[in-house]
């Protein structure tokens, strides 16, 4: 919805809306975020929440985002090579990936534990378009059970929809990020535990200020707001839904 504000001599100007794609597993994160930044500012946040992959496929037909929280660095890379974006990423924080089930009374919740005959479906982001999902993928080749399991992977189109078949109990257990299940919405349900971190490349996630934001009265606020993602208030928040950051 377009708000618009009118000055005494009759002039009128949008609001400072900023449309930020926001990768899924770091939508909990973003929507506190979101309400710290929007508490001191007049600048309103709308977040479209998707899989990175698909965010990026949408930013290259035109979407009108104007900041892109990515859960990886290649697609904002990607992005800024093909001139979406004048600057280059910057990494805001690095991820952790886990393992659900909303069994609470697993004793033996592992990788390696992942071929056994009592788990018939892991739920996994799709590898090809969510940076969680290929991680996923390089913890199961180093345990050496991804041939073994492959028939049993179910696949999500994000962190979310993944973190779904999980939480209504439509897969066994699955693969996750540490920021879903510390969510208020997550916390407390079943049994997670880390995986391995030596197990899978550091899942190293970036933004990038996109160009459709200076080509409009928002750059300032955009700008703003992506600053913001990297300021001692925001890095307090990541760390609480499990994310490192510097």
């Amino acid at each position: 919805m377009l708000i618009v504000f009118v000055g005494l001599a009759g002039c009128s100007e949008p609001n400072k809306k900023v449309v930020v794609a926001t990768a899924a597993n770091v939508q909990y994160v973003m929507q506190e975020l979101k309400e710290e930044f929007e508490r001191e500012s007049d600048t309103e946040i709308e977040m479209v929440v998707s899989s990175s992959g698909k965010l990026t496929t949408q930013i290259r037909e035109g979407a009108p985002f104007d900041v892109f929280v990515s859960a990886d660095t290649q697609y904002p890379a990607e992005i800024h090579k093909h001139g979406g974006s004048d600057m280059a990423p910057r990494v805001y924080a690095r991820g952790t990936l886990v393992l659900w089930t909303l069994d609470s009374t697993a004793t033996d919740l592992s990788v390696n534990s992942l071929a056994a005959n009592s788990i018939r479906k892991i739920a996994m982001a799709n590898p090809r378009t969510a940076p969680y999902g290929e991680a996923a993928v390089q913890a199961m080749q180093k345990a050496g059970i991804y041939e073994l399991v492959k028939g049993k992977l179910v696949y999500g189109e994000s962190i979310a929809q993944t973190s779904q078949y999980i939480a209504s109990g439509a897969a066994d257990v699955g693969f996750t990020a540490m920021s879903v299940v510390l969510s208020p919405e997550m916390r407390g349900k079943g049994r997670w535990v880390k995986v391995d971190s030596s197990a899978y490349q550091p899942i190293e996630q970036a933004a990038v200020l996109l160009r459709h934001s200076e080509d409009s009265f928002k750059a300032k606020p955009s700008r703003e707001f992506f600053e913001f993602l990297y300021s001692e208030r925001a890095k307090a928040i990541f760390r609480r839904y499990g994310y490192s950051v510097e």
